[in-house]
């Protein structure tokens, strides 16, 4: 049976004061009657209770199955009329699918997944499909994803046009599709972000049931996992040339061996410094002549050319710089298990330490370091034998640092504490794996989901994660397939599902001075 479902969109103020009306449009009648067998009529006609919009009818209106015609949809008063101007077939189930489209006057509160169901025979097609559309990753459901079905003689509309049977999940990821024909069918899901309903591999989120479906009875889990697919093919996406004078690229893919070279002129190439991001999705390029007109650059990845570019400057172009450093302090503390560190955001040449001037407890140290990052090389170490709880004040002079083009940096200070040891917590996991000759990924996440510590294992292990400040964490387990250390996506068009993940429930608190025992048992991959 076909369910209407109505929700109000959250509202924020009210005019003159007064409450502000938060309800959709309520349906006060429906001619001819929803659910309507042996139908007949020209004209289809729904009266709601208040005055009302069609907004995007483009994208939201759908008829199931498409006529050649589509029907005119028109507002009088608080009535909307849908009129056929094509030739209905017999004995078939149609169903007017309306998504988001109408809303009340002022507020523009939709109806969520209005549809008007009827057959032109004694009989309603009554198969349904239900599902859950999760996030792959964090395994949390999706809030109004697009989930749709695909005939498999119109499978090939998928990415060109917009699916005729679709629905939007509830807050817990739940879709119904309902008044279904016997048919084979391919089932995805969209999170989308122009509200077009049709798959946009830049932007959008995909996700897929991957073998067709033979629909002959009602289907109750047909669930679906969102994911971001892969660029299939390499596209710089942003390339400029900075007002410090820095050179930045962003494409669309993850590089695994990225290679820079500057082709012309050439002698920029031999003193060269590039930053990659943390996934090879970007770049940054500083170069010691600025002197050229333009500058041709090519971008390889594991050894094959993906795209060559030109950057260009104009002659009298004066660029500023200011030489600044993040440290990795956290608030006033230092952690105990790891040197004090400086980050600049240009290559340092040298450093003089004769400016940089260390109190603890008030009484000048000089018996500190200072040492560059063997692999970083935009990170600096100080070295000292800190001292639990003491004060720590640290001023770099104006000139302590010294990066390219001769930037010097402005004043710096530092004032912290070495944080106890007693101040951390231990946690030891006993890794239980469900298969042997596997690979899995482990991530420890901390509350905001980001991961701070990732290891692989290939048979049942403890592992001990020492020095962790007290708070929540969590363990993600990815199912490394292709055992190459990573998580890898899926491929809609090869019908790849992603690397499956698996998240632990149980919450991972860890207190400060304490050691905690878990174990937790990997379970076996569906």
């Amino acid at each position: 049976m076909l369910i209407l479902v109505v929700f109000g969109c959250a509202s924020i103020q009210t005019p003159q004061g007064g409450p502000r009306d938060d309800k959709a449009p309520e349906i006060i009648s429906m001619i001819p009657k929803n659910l309507t067998t042996n139908f007949n009529a020209k004209k289809i006609v729904i009266e709601f209770n208040e005055y009302f919009k069609i907004e995007n009818e483009v994208k939201e209106f759908s008829i199931s199955p498409e006529l050649t015609v589509a029907p005119t949809l028109k507002v009088k008063q608080k009535r909307l009329e849908i009129t056929f101007a094509d030739t209905l077939e017999k004995n078939t189930t149609y169903t007017l699918n309306f998504g988001k489209a109408i809303a009340d006057i002022n507020e523009g509160n939709a109806i969520k997944n209005l549809t008007y169901v009827f057959a032109t025979g004694p009989n309603l097609d009554s198969l349904s499909i239900k599902g859950r559309v999760t996030n792959t990753k964090t395994g949390k459901p999706e809030l109004d994803a697009i989930a749709f079905i695909l005939p498999l003689n119109k499978d090939t509309i998928f990415g060109k046009g917009k699916p005729a049977i679709y629905t939007r999940t509830d807050s817990n990821g739940n879709y119904e599709l309902n008044n279904l024909r016997k048919d084979t069918y391919k089932i995805y899901a969209l999170k989308e972000t122009n509200g077009d309903k049709v798959y946009q591999q830049a932007t959008d989120e995909v996700g897929f049931i991957k073998d067709s479906v033979l629909l002959t009875k009602n289907i109750d889990s047909a669930n679906i996992e969102l994911f971001k697919e892969d660029a299939l093919t390499f596209r710089i996406l942003d390339r400029k040339l900075e007002k410090d004078g820095s050179i930045t690229f962003v494409y669309n893919q993850k590089l695994k061996k990225p290679e820079v070279i500057i082709l012309d002129p050439p002698a920029l190439d031999v003193s060269k410094k590039i930053k990659f991001s943390k996934y090879n999705d970007s770049l940054k390029i500083w170069l010691r002549d600025l002197s050229f007109d333009s500058t041709k650059i090519s971008i390889k990845d594991e050894g094959k050319l993906l795209q060559t570019t030109i950057i260009t400057r104009g002659k009298k172009e004066t660029y500023s710089r200011v030489l600044t450093a993040a440290g990795n302090l956290d608030g006033s503390s230092l952690n105990p298990n790891k040197p004090l560190k400086l980050t600049f955001n240009f290559p340092v040449d040298s450093v003089d330490k004769s400016k940089i001037t260390i109190l603890e407890d008030s009484v000048e140290v000089t018996n500190f370091t200072v040492d560059k990052d063997s692999i970083d090389f935009l990170s600096f170490y100080v070295r000292y034998p800190w001292k639990i709880k003491k004060p720590y004040d640290i001023t770099y002079a104006p000139g302590t640092f010294t990066a390219i083009f001769n930037t010097k940096n402005k004043e710096i200070k530092q004032n912290f504490t070495l944080a106890s040891k007693e101040d951390y917590g231990t946690l030891v996991a006993k890794i239980l794996v469900p298969e042997k000759n596997k690979s899995y990924i482990l991530d420890v996440l901390n509350e905001n989901n980001a991961a701070i510590n990732t290891t692989l294992i290939t048979k049942d292990t403890t592992i001990t994660f020492r020095n962790y400040k007290a708070g929540k964490y969590f363990f993600r387990i990815t199912y490394d397939s292709n055992k190459n250390g990573i998580w890898d996506t899926g491929n809609v068009l090869k019908r790849l599902q992603p690397e499956r993940i698996w998240n632990e429930p149980k919450e991972m608190s860890i207190r400060a001075n304490w050691e905690r025992k878990e174990t937790v048992t990997i379970p076996k991959e569906n």
